[in-house]
């Protein structure tokens, strides 16, 4: 061969290298696109107004208890819930750096020594000889992407990497909103609690006053026996109230972490008021902008993409591959000269027959993506709904409290004039009763009432997002891990 020839076929190894290089990460399928969902223009229910929705990020310090910013502080100190979230970011992060690995070439050395001893007879002597024998190599494999399998995984992973990250806002947002709905049922159920305490009261008041009358013959024994089942009846509503209020207690140790004994310090701090009071905020977005506004459906847009992205790779999968190999050896002893070797080529894979495999698999794929678009646009109907029922129970129970709190000052006055009758004898005793324990009912209705409306506003916070934009999905960065701590203190760094 002369060197003419060999230069030539040098020149076609490399135009065909080249030629290769230049196919690399062909995609098999359009970019990826988020879909458009169709929803309303507009909200149905009414709106609460007030406030400036920029007061969502910091919503919990906003309120006339401290304590709430206190409890949600606590809770991201040390939640089972966040750590388990950022170890998923540390996997989805981990699968992105080994997708990523993929696309370039890897090399691999290898050494060894070996001492050897061999002997020869000649006659009555016996020659020893020691050998050293010495070896290396270095081993280099490139598979070439020529049909974007590399790229698709790689943007199948960074997908979820996103996804787990919105995962984990999602969780703060979540957790934040789970422990102040439980301080404002604790808040509510203390006040409850007396208001039952104070209905056992008069319950046993009428009682003593029934027994009384029965015992002179004014009354038969059934009255007082409905009385003792009445006071009874009372007092178990009564206990089982109190317990409701230490389950919550319970409810909020599990979500902080915190000893019970500190934790009951920080919700019956003296001066606490007897029910928090929120700040306001604006619902000026439209149903359309909770995919920005709602971590958990960027979630879910994400996992979208990365179905997609799978998509491309099990497509790339069906086509030929092609490989670049090569190695250099080197291996020497003291009793002979170095010997080195190298070798180098590519190598083509074509899939000829898989009885349906691939196909499958592309199939599978498919309907994976399928799958994750209908469980997204199920998500944001969910999310809109969600915003509405919040907006409608906020409405409500604004304009419900109105009322009780009305038939709270009437009931108030009418016990007042019950009690002076009683003081003058133009009424019994019984009759008194009867209007404290209406003032009581109606004061109980109004507490409810008035629980339900900062609960309502709460989920209004949550169903919103929590004030977290789709811009903060990469921004937001999570925190670091601590040792003795599965997080530093929840906040971003």
């Amino acid at each position: 061969m002369t060197e003419l020839e060999q230069n030539r076929r040098r020149g076609g190894w490399l135009a065909a290298i080249a030629s290769s290089v230049a196919l690399c990460a062909c995609a098999l399928q359009p970019p990826y696109q988020a879909p458009k969902v169709a929803a309303p223009t507009g909200w149905q229910a009414e709106l609460p107004h007030g406030g400036s929705v920029e007061s969502l990020i910091d919503w919990w310090r906003r309120f006339d208890d401290p304590a709430i910013a206190e409890l949600v502080r606590m809770a991201e100190a040390d939640s089972p819930t966040l750590a388990k979230a950022v170890a998923r970011i540390d996997e989805a992060r981990a699968s992105l750096v080994s997708s990523s690995a993929d696309a370039w070439p890897t090399l691999t050395g290898s050494g060894s020594v070996t001492r050897a001893k061999s002997a020869v007879t000649l006659g009555n002597v016996v020659e020893t000889n020691l050998a050293t024998t010495r070896s290396g190599s270095l081993d280099a494999s490139w598979e070439l992407d020529l049909f974007g399998k590399v790229r698709s995984s790689r943007e199948s992973s960074r997908a979820q990497l996103e996804a787990r990250i919105d995962d984990w806002n999602d969780s703060r947002v979540s957790l934040a909103a789970e422990v102040a709905d439980d301080y404002v049922q604790y808040r509510a159920c203390r006040q409850l609690a007396r208001a039952y305490e104070e209905s056992v009261a008069s319950y046993a008041a009428t009682e003593e006053a029934t027994l009384k009358a029965v015992a002179a013959g004014m009354s038969s024994a059934s009255d007082g026996y409905l009385a003792q089942a009445n006071t009874a009846s009372a007092r178990a509503t009564a206990t089982q109230q109190q317990v409701t209020c230490d389950e919550l207690v319970k409810s909020l140790v599990e979500l902080t972490g915190a000893d019970e004994q500190a934790l009951r310090e920080v919700v019956d701090k003296p001066g606490a008021p007897d029910l928090p009071q929120p700040e306001a905020f604006n619902v000026h977005t439209a149903p359309a902008d909770l995919v920005r506004q709602r971590p958990d459906l960027a979630s879910s847009e994400r996992a979208l993409a990365a179905a997609y992205a799978s998509i491309g790779k099990a497509r790339a999968d069906r086509f030929p591959s092609l490989s670049l190999s090569g190695s250099i050896g080197l291996s020497a002893t003291n009793l002979t000269s170095p010997l080195s070797t190298w070798s180098f080529g590519p190598s083509l894979s074509v899939p000829l027959f898989d009885a349906g495999k691939r196909k499958a698999a592309v199939d599978s794929a498919r309907a994976s993506y399928d799958e994750q678009l209908a469980a997204y646009r199920s998500s944001v109907r969910t999310a809109i709904k969600e915003v509405e029922v919040a907006l409608a129970d906020l409405d409500g129970a604004a304009r419900r409290s109105d009322d009780a709190h009305r038939a709270v000052e009437q009931y108030r006055q009418y016990e007042r004039a019950m009690e002076i009758n009683w003081r003058t004898g133009f009424d019994t005793l019984l009759t008194r009763e009867q209007a404290r324990r209406s003032l009581t009912s109606a004061e109980i209705t109004d507490i409810e009432l008035r629980r339900d409306r900062v609960r309502s506003w709460i989920s209004l916070y949550k169903a919103l997002g929590g004030g977290w934009q789709i811009g903060d999905a990469l921004a937001s960065a999570v925190p670091a891990k601590t040792p003795g701590s599965a997080l530093s203190q929840g906040t971003p760094q």
